[in-house]
């Protein structure tokens, strides 16, 4: 199995967060295939660039997409649609 791309695995968590509109932690590592010390720095990132939002009620953390994570995942999906035309 081929290893994902750091791309790749942004656009799978974005994607997960577009398909259920919000999730916890847990299940964005169960759904994206990471470990939980291995998603943080994505989660960070993320946020950082306001790609995801974050939501914390009673102490229960839950992420969400944002408008620029769309615009990622859209743009994301143009570049592998040409590139998949070049066999690339």
């Amino acid at each position: 199995m081929k290893k994902r791309t750091r791309l790749e695995v942004i656009r799978d968590i974005l994607e997960i967060l577009r398909e259920n509109k919000q999730a916890k932690i847990t299940h964005l590592i169960y759904k994206s295939n990471l470990s939980n010390n291995s998603i943080k720095p994505y989660l960070k990132e993320l946020l950082e660039n306001k790609m995801i939002e974050q939501n914390i009620n009673n102490e229960k953390r839950t992420f969400k997409i944002a408008s620029k994570g769309y615009v990622f995942l859209e743009e994301f999906n143009k570049i592998k649609i040409f590139s998949d035309s070049f066999g690339l």
